[in-house]
């Protein structure tokens, strides 16, 4: 209707060389409500990141091009709010805790209930809002502190 404020949809980034894999999960997410796009390779994955606003990053490990890990420090470098899960069937003990210790929200296996990875993005959105509203609150108390001190 007009007047009413637009309702601005999640947006998930499914990264993962598998086209199939990726086909596969797309309606799971669309018909969740989620704005999906697809990547299939590390570089794709950081061009996007890089050109638009990522919410959810659903992220492979092992991938041709450029390997999950790396993916994941560079968009943490460059897109710090965008909380990244990854989801791989090549996992390890130590990847996963690289993974954790880069930034990820959250490690799971190949293959996963579409129930645990909704519930894995329900709930990485959930931080990624929190840590919004900090900054926001943040950039606020710093405005008004900064108008204290012209006065």
């Amino acid at each position: 209707m007009f007047g009413e404020p637009a309702v601005t949809r999640n947006s998930i980034l499914l990264v993962d060389d598998e086209e199939a894999f990726v086909r596969s999960l797309c309606p799971t997410l669309e018909a969740e409500g989620y704005e999906v796009a697809v990547a299939l390779g590390g570089h794709e994955a950081l061009q996007r990141v890089r050109s638009g606003s990522v919410d959810v990053m659903i992220l492979d490990m092992l991938m041709p091009d450029v390997d999950g890990l790396e993916v994941l420090r560079r968009t943490r470098e460059v897109s710090p709010l965008t909380e990244v899960v990854v989801l791989t069937g090549h996992g390890s003990v130590s990847a996963g805790l690289e993974a954790m210790r880069l930034g990820a929200f959250d490690y799971l296996l190949k293959p996963c209930e579409p129930d645990e990875l909704l519930d894995r993005i329900r709930r990485a959105l959930e931080k990624k809002a929190i840590e919004e509203e900090r900054g926001s609150s943040c950039r606020e108390s710093a405005q008004k502190r900064d108008l204290g001190q012209r006065s």
